[in-house]
């Protein structure tokens, strides 16, 4: 198969290294991770990379190295060819390498800030901070403006102290390291920024298998959904996380 990538750069390395060990041709396009600020605008440009590779020729499918992020890939429509995405909250579940590991790294500590190397290699200084995660700054500042436009600006503000309340509670960082290289700097990184924190620091081995999976058409259906064309992707409120609907 010849498959199109549409991937995060959070996943750079992973996804890089995944498409070199692939035994399909897989041509990789990264956006920005910065995007997740607005998941509406990301939605519009995940579609739009859709749309220009969704041909017979040359690609037998098109795949997401993307969660579904905030709702931002709800939505997405395959046209004319499959395109597959993980059955993820987040990316988080993609560095630990599945549901259930996230799950009970969540549990054991919900008030985690989470680090990977190419998260802290390509942040952009003048880039609205955001955390991988379920709950970004970005979806915090999408629901601000949202509120300021319906209920003012006061309103607003105690709303999002109700709502978000919870960030103020972190209480450990970790950094789930991927064994790519020497990421000495990248974990020195985050132990600094767990100590000004005062958060307890934690290192947890990264597994890129569902990333594997992924590029490797491995697409079982608990962990992949896969869109047939005219199908679009919708959150089903369960286990398994999103589910495809006639467009």
């Amino acid at each position: 198969m010849r498959l199109k990538c549409i991937a995060c750069d959070v996943f750079a390395r992973g996804i890089y290294t995944c498409a070199a060990k692939s035994g399909h041709v897989v041509d990789v396009t990264l956006e920005d991770f910065g995007q997740h600020i607005d998941p509406h605008k990301l939605r519009k440009k995940i579609q739009e990379h859709v749309d220009s590779n969704d041909q017979a020729d040359p690609y037998d499918a098109i795949v997401l190295a993307y969660g579904l992020c905030g709702k931002a890939t709800e939505g997405i429509l395959a046209r004319h060819i499959p395109v597959v995405i993980p059955r993820a909250h987040d990316c988080i579940t993609l560095f630990l390498g599945s549901r259930e590991r996230y799950q009970q790294a969540f549990a054991a500590c919900p008030g985690t800030y989470w680090y990977t190397r190419d998260y802290l290699e390509r942040q952009n200084s003048n880039d609205v901070p955001l955390a991988i995660g379920a709950f970004t700054a970005g979806d915090e500042a999408v629901v601000y403006a949202e509120f300021v436009q319906k209920f003012g600006v006061d309103n607003a503000d105690y709303l999002m102290e109700i709502m978000w309340g919870w960030q103020d509670h972190y209480q450990r960082a970790v950094y789930i390291d991927l064994k790519m290289g020497d990421g000495t700097s990248a974990k020195l990184k985050a132990q600094a920024e767990a100590q000004k924190h005062g958060w307890r620091f934690e290192q947890l081995a990264g597994d890129i298998g569902l990333l594997e999976r992924l590029l490797n058409g491995d697409w079982d259906t608990d962990d992949f959904l896969m869109l047939q064309p005219g199908q679009r992707v919708e959150m089903a409120g369960d286990e398994g996380i999103i589910h495809a609907v006639d467009s």
